[in-house]
């Protein structure tokens, strides 16, 4: 793709990350500062539409990225920074909070759940589970559609399922899936970190969810229990 391009889509991604609506072209402009016409950044948009990485919804004027688009960015635009020291220190102060492992593991999922504004399920050992924040993820825009939350209730309660086949994987690094790939529903994204003795850490939420910031979250994990 032309970097251009790829770059456009990367913003279009983060702004509706931030604002959780369709990006229209003069709010593009004035966001970022361009000095671009708004009539340029529609024909851009157009184009990253012919190729399938936006789409235009038709209660908007706006674009929004597509599940091929979310992809494009998790695995070629988005860049993992370190969490800032605030929200670094909250995971730390939980992962220190308790000595025993497993309610260690519990607080530091109930603090990523508040800082990421979504869901987190724990996978404890090799068979129990726990998860945080469900009401954090039902509060979110996209499901406010009722047939998104009962789709998702019913995924929840196949968990056992699903965290069985999470982990016959091994996620050495934050890995993301979403969409089609995602294995808590095609209507969800994800982002998961395999821990020690079958335990992982999973962040749920929209396909819209800050994906660099669940990263840079289990990432952290990731340091503080190696």
């Amino acid at each position: 793709m032309d970097e251009k391009l790829k770059k456009i889509l990367g913003l279009v991604v983060e702004d509706l990350i931030r604002i959780g609506e369709p990006i229209g072209s003069q709010y593009f402009v004035e966001a970022h500062g361009l000095n671009v016409s708004s009539a340029t950044i529609r024909n851009w948009f157009a184009e990253l539409e012919e190729q399938g990485y936006l789409m235009h919804p038709h209660t908007s004027s706006g674009r929004q990225p597509t599940e091929k688009g979310y992809r494009l960015y998790v695995e070629e635009i988005m860049d993992l920074r370190p969490l800032n020291r605030r929200d670094q220190q909250a995971i730390e102060t939980a992962f220190n909070s308790e000595k025993e492992a497993e309610r260690r593991l519990k607080n530091v999922a109930k603090t990523v759940a508040e800082l990421v504004g979504n869901a987190v399920v724990l996978g404890l050992g090799e068979v129990d589970a726990y998860y945080t924040g469900l009401s954090q993820l039902f509060n979110q825009p996209e499901f406010k559609n009722w047939s998104r939350v009962v789709s998702l209730g019913n995924i929840l309660d196949s968990l056992d399922e699903m965290l069985l086949r999470i982990r016959r994987e091994q996620f050495i690094v934050p890995t993301f899936r979403l969409g089609e790939n995602c294995p808590f529903g095609s209507v969800c994204g994800s982002a998961l970190l395999t821990l020690k003795d079958g335990s992982f850490i999973a962040v749920l939420g929209p396909m819209r969810m800050d994906y660099r910031l669940a990263g840079a979250a289990l990432n952290s994990i990731k340091k503080l229990i190696s």
